[in-house]
Parts: C-alpha cells; structure tokens; sequence
C-alpha cells in the first residue's frame, strides 16, 4: 500500500460579494478547483460563504435563498469528479424556520446537513434573529430533501471505511461551548473535525482563537481544520480577518495571516494515522467516550474514500529535523532549564533518600559525563553539600586521546572535585590474558572489557566511599542499545536517560549561558566560568567516540560513533516518531527522505532506519533491566513506565516492509 496516513486540508477565505451568490459560488469552485490541483482531501470554507455572512435581514429575503440554493447546486455539480471532500456554510429554510448550516460535498452529492448548534446573541452578534439553534431540530430531524434526493441531516459523523478516516462538523460559536459538538464528534470517533466560522477581529482576538482551536485539538486528540470569513465581508460594524488554522493534537500546524485580500488559503497535512495511535494509547479518552459518547446520536453518512497522500506525494507539512528542539529561542531556553531542573532535582532526592555521602561519576571529556557532572554539581548544592564529595575518575585506556583526556581534567578541577585518575590498561591486560584474548584484536572483547573494568572501578569505589554511582549514558544509546550490558550500560541513578544525544549540546549550552555567564551567572559554580565555558565549548565541537579503540598516528580520535551506529539526528527522528507518533517504517522512510533531502539520500537514510529497528528491537534486554533515572519529555525509555516490550520480539515484519 502506498498510503502514507495523511490528508492534505486546504481552508478558504474566498473573495466574495455580499449577497451575491452568483458571483460567490463561482469563486468557491474556483477554489475547489485550485485545491484539488494541489493534492487537498479537505477543502474548507467559511460560514455562509455562499451568500456572505453579514446579509442581516436579507436572509429572510425568498429571492436571496433561492439565489443561494441555486449556488449550493452548482458548486455540488463541480465536485462530480473529484475525490475530495467539500464543505461550503449556507442558510436552509426547513419547515418554517431558517438554519444556518454546512453542507458536505463529494462526489457531486451532499453527503450530510449540519446546522449551527449554538447561536452568538450578544455583543455584536445577533444570530438569533434570523437563526433557530440547531439542537433542537438535529434532535427531531434526521434528514432533508434537496435536489431530489434524501439528506442526512443534524448529529451527523462523517465516515470513510476505506481510509478509516472520520469527519465531523461545527460551526464557529459551537466551539467556545463548555461542552462543544466537537468533542462529542470526537468521542464517537471523528478523527478530524472542520469549522466553518465567521469571527471578526478586535485586539488580541486571532491570539484567543488560535489557542482556542489548538486547546480543543489537545484535548479531543484530534486534527481541526478552522476557516474564518474575511475582509470581503460588511464592514458596517465589524472586519472580519480571514483567519485559518489547522492543528493536530495540540500543536498549531499552519496559521494564516490575518486580512488577505485575495482567494486566501491555508494548506497543511493532517497525520490521522497518528490520532488513531494517540488514541488507542490514551485509555482515558476511551473511558470518556464511554462515558459521554452516547449522549449524542449521530447519524453514519458513508463517504466514498477520500483523497489521500502517499509515498509518492511531495509532502507541504514540514516535520523538524530535531523533533526534540524547538525552533523558538525563548522556548528552548524554558525547555533546557526544566530538563536541567528535572534531572538535577532527581539526583538530590535520590542522594539524600540513600544517604549517601557521595556521588561517584566517571569522566571522559565527552558531551554525556560532562552533563552528568554538570547535573551532580547542581545537585549537591541544592542539598547543601560541597563539590569535593562528588569523586570524579578519569580512566584512560587504549582509545583515550590528549584532547578528552585534557578536557576531563579541567572540568573536574574547575568544579572543585574530588579528582582521581586510574589508568585501566594494566588490569584489561591482564583480563586479556585470564580469558586468553589477543590484544591485537580489537573486536567487541576488546572494547567491552574496557567498559566492564571502568563500571567495576566506578562501583567498588562507591562501595568503599559510601556513595552513589551516577550514570552518563543518554537516551539515545538506550534505544540503540550503544552501551555495554553491564558495563557503561549499569549506574545507581542514570541523570541522563531521558535525554536524546541531540538535545545534550543545548542543556550544557543552556548552563554555559545561564550559570556560568548572563545575569543568572553563578559565580561560584566553578573556580574560572570563562575557562568552564571554553573547555564546555571544546567539548562539544569534539567528535563523539566510546574512544575504546587507539588513536589515529596523530593521536585524534579514530573511533567515531556515528561512522559505526549512524548519524544521530537520524536516530532521533526514528526514535520520536517511532515511539511518539507510532509510525509505520514505509511512512517513515517517506517523511525521514522528504525532511532530510538537502542532506542525505534516501538510499542513506533507509539504511540507518534498518540498523535502528535492528539495534532496538535487539537491544531491548538491555533496557528491560535499566537502572533508575529522570523522565525529562514525552519520550522515554523506562521499562516501569513509557516502555514496556518483550526482549525477544521480532523486527523481520518492520525491516520485510522496507524491502517490499
């Protein structure tokens, strides 16, 4: 299969003439026409756009309805070969009432009638008087006639078998309800919910809408399509902005600028397969569905299957190349000083739950042990302890390089440790020699030996100092399983296990920034801040390497890791979207190829995807027996909590599916 579970929605503020809906539905169609030619499964339209939402009392007007009827038609018969689906606002007359309503279009038929719930009567809007709510007629009305044929009408939920992809509908006031029509949509299972709306601008207005519309999508699990009318409209009173957004699940995909003066729109796709995920993940939302769902009857209006993306399509959504890192400066900074917080928060409560009278960490000069230390140094002065008990080791051995060595050194003295240098390489010769291993064969002997002798150093002297061993390794290599079973792969407290390896160079960019410079500066958090800094700096501009194989004849690192496990900015999108958005391999390769296209080819990219369902799926013994540590964001790793698989699962279904 070639679907990707995305639909592309486009949401209009099309040019229009107040009461005119000749004019107005030929604009709409063209619209239609536009969206269709760009791959949009949803085209939305704002409320009463056929005659303009500002008539007033021309609604009442039988000349203006049938004008409008009329329009409704013609804009239903330019949909007879599309896929798409259509939905256009109108006002319908039923018995002897008026009704402001969307009509779903596909296919050339309306599919379902939905009228507005709940009218504004206040302030400056007066729905009601030309409006009845429609709560009262969606609850005795099941359908209308129109154009001959029988439509549903009132409660309905939209539903296409074939991409199991639900729709539902409200209508602008419906969603600043307390309890909204949308979220008893969403709770009988509409996936994606569209809102057809005519909202006028005052000061601070599109900011409360747009965190209206992303609230709602948060809390319904839900993608939602919103459509505002726009300048077009009667100024008589009121401008109206042309505001459009879509969101999906709490975050705001697109938004579009306010007052546009053409056929504006606003494009984005909607990952619907990842609703599903979040859903079926969430049992709360399904206790609430039972619980409330049922409160509504909707009627099931079938739709034939609606435009999807696939592999082939060029994707408008842009995925960020980190997920783990926000584009927003002032966001990030808030990010990293909570991770900062959250881990060394967690040290100190676990040292003083212990008592343990010391920390014992191990010291590389790579970016995972320096934020570990950065992390212990903040912790004991939030219990009031001095640096001096944090015992800090380097371990040389065969892979250790001049610069790591040097860079280790320095943060250790500046922080005011308990500095202690013990070389590994006399007791893994002599390991070598117990289990007769060739010293001249670096294979994975060679470099575990080393990692299992640094642990057991580590951990003797923790048991001979009364302390406690605090881990370095990050969450990255615990989903990759880079880490020696028990070796660097044990600790007593791991600080580190929820933090990706492409988030790490922030956070200790964040306390260069905050504690050591700045006005947060804290000038005693190490003896030199401007040496800290610089040797912090080296240290993350330094490749990353285990260093457990020798230098190079220049004595630089000839280990490098992402020569051996592959790039982790790749690593870490297969991870967040493996594990936040339960993505499918086929669709992940497509949107990885599609993200990462300046970079690396899509031949380069498959191959580390299979190395990363290989490693783990293989590795998740490892983590089936981690040791204690910090959550720090909405991936984690932890077998007691977010992640919990057997260690013997098979990956041959993930990895057959990239080869098909």
């Amino acid at each position: 299969m070639n679907k990707i579970g995305l639909v592309r929605a486009a949401a209009f503020s099309p040019v229009l003439k107040v009461a005119n809906p000749d004019f107005n539905s030929k604009e709409i169609i063209k619209c239609i026409k536009e969206a269709e030619a760009n791959g949009a499964g949803i085209v939305l339209f704002p409320e009463l756009c056929i005659t303009g939402y500002t008539c007033g009392d021309l609604f009442y007007q039988n000349f203006l309805y049938a004008q409008s009827i009329e329009g409704l038609r013609e804009i239903t018969e330019s949909t007879k070969q599309i896929s798409s689906i259509v939905v256009v606002g109108f006002h319908l007359r039923l018995n002897n009432s008026l009704y402001n309503c969307a009509a779903l279009i596909q296919g050339g038929k309306i599919k379902g009638i939905v009228p507005k719930m709940f009218l504004p009567n206040t302030k400056e809007f007066y729905e009601a008087r030309w409006f009845e709510e429609g709560t009262t007629a969606a609850n005795m009305t099941k359908s209308v006639k129109l154009f001959g044929y029988e439509i549903p009408f009132g409660h309905v939920l939209f539903e296409d078998e074939d991409n199991g992809l639900k729709l539902g509908i409200e209508i602008c006031e419906d969603l600043e309800r307390p309890i909204s029509p949308g979220s008893y949509l969403a709770l009988n299972g509409a996936h994606i919910i569209l809102n057809l709306s005519a909202s006028n601008e005052t000061v601070s207005k599109s900011e409360y809408r747009k965190n209206l519309v992303t609230v709602e999508s948060s809390k319904n699990i839900c993608g939602y399509v919103y459509a505002s009318a726009g300048v077009f409209e009667s100024t008589t009173d009121l401008v109206y902005g042309g505001h459009k957004i879509i969101a999906e699940n709490g975050v705001c995909l697109a938004e579009s600028p306010l007052f546009e003066r053409t056929n504006s729109v606003l494009y984005s796709d909607i990952d619907y397969e990842r609703i599903i995920f979040e859903r079926s993940m969430d049992q709360n939302f399904n206790s609430c569905a039972f619980s409330h769902g049922h409160q509504i009857e909707f009627i099931k209006a079938p739709l034939s299957p609606i435009k999807v993306l696939g592999v082939n399509d060029t994707l408008i959504r842009k995925f960020p190349k980190n997920p783990f890192i926000s584009n927003d400066p002032a966001v990030m900074d808030q990010n990293c000083n909570r991770i900062f917080s959250i881990q060394s928060e967690g040290l100190a409560r676990r040292l003083e739950h212990t008592g343990s009278k010391k920390a014992v960490i191990g010291i590389s000069g790579g970016l995972d042990s320096t934020l570990a230390l950065l992390v212990c140094t903040e912790a004991f002065r939030l219990i009031g302890k001095d640096t001096t008990d944090i015992i800090t080791i380097t371990m040389p051995g065969f892979g250790t390089t001049g610069k790591t060595f040097n860079n280790a050194q320095t943060i250790m003295k500046l922080l005011g440790t308990d500095m202690r240098e013990i070389s590994i390489k006399e007791s893994v010769l002599q390991h070598f020699i117990d289990i007769n291993h060739d010293p001249t064969q670096y294979d994975v002997t060679y470099e575990n030996s080393q990692a299992r002798e640094r642990t057991q150093i580590l951990m003797d002297v923790a048991n001979k100092e009364g302390g406690l061993v605090v881990g370095t390794g990050d969450l990255s290599e615990i989903a990759l399983g880079w880490s020696t079973y028990n070796g660097d792969h044990m600790s007593m407290y791991g600080v580190n296990c929820g933090v990706p390896k492409t988030l790490i160079p922030f956070v200790i960019k964040w306390v260069m920034n905050n504690r050591l410079s700045g006005p947060g500066e804290k000038i005693g958090f190490s003896s030199d801040n401007v040496l800290l800094r610089q040797t912090l700096q080296d240290i993350i501009d330094t490749p990353i390497s285990p260093e457990l194989l020798p230098p190079d004849s220049d004595g630089k690192i000839a280990q490098k890791t992402e020569d051996t496990v592959g790039p982790y900015i790749l690593h870490d999108f297969f991870m967040y979207y493996t594990l936040r958005y339960g993505m499918e391999p086929k669709k992940l390769l497509h949107i990885a190829a599609e993200t990462f296209k300046d970079e690396y080819t899509i031949e380069f990219i498959k191959k580390w995807l299979i190395v990363f369902y290989k490693r783990f799926f293989a590795h998740q013994f490892k983590r089936n027996c981690s040791t204690d540590g910090p959550k720090v964001g909405s991936v984690g790793l932890s077998p007691r909590g977010d992640w919990k698989m057997p260690s013997d699962a098979d990956s041959s279904e993930w990895l057959k599916s990239l080869s098909d």
